[in-house]
């Protein structure tokens, strides 16, 4: 969210996010995938409850970095426009759904 605050201070909060999430997804989702491969390790252990843990823990991590970190947050960002940046949404460059538009080819 700071990277994507700082984008927006630019372009933009819609344009910021998409920029944040397309510079450092690459890097949230390989710590997430490591993290999650660390607390696989306890499943060769025999101990029925650590491989129980393991399993919980590591589901949960790439669940979090996976969906949410990489979709719902971004998405939740997204919806409300500079309004996700109360005392400093004066400060925000203007979200311009025109240009954006004419960037993805969207026409409604």
């Amino acid at each position: 969210m700071t990277r994507a605050r700082e984008e927006s201070l630019q372009v933009g909060t819609r344009r910021g996010i998409r920029r944040a999430v397309a510079v450092t997804g690459g890097v949230i989702t390989s710590a997430g995938v490591v993290l999650a491969a660390t607390f696989s390790a306890l499943w060769v252990i025999p101990l029925l409850f650590l491989a129980q843990i393991a399993f919980i823990v590591a589901f949960g991590v790439l669940l979090d970095t996976i969906v949410t970190r990489s979709i719902l947050v971004p998405a939740i960002a997204a919806d409300p426009g500079n309004r996700i940046w109360w005392p400093w949404a004066g400060q925000m460059a203007p979200d311009d759904e025109v240009a954006d538009d004419a960037v993805t080819g969207r026409e409604d």
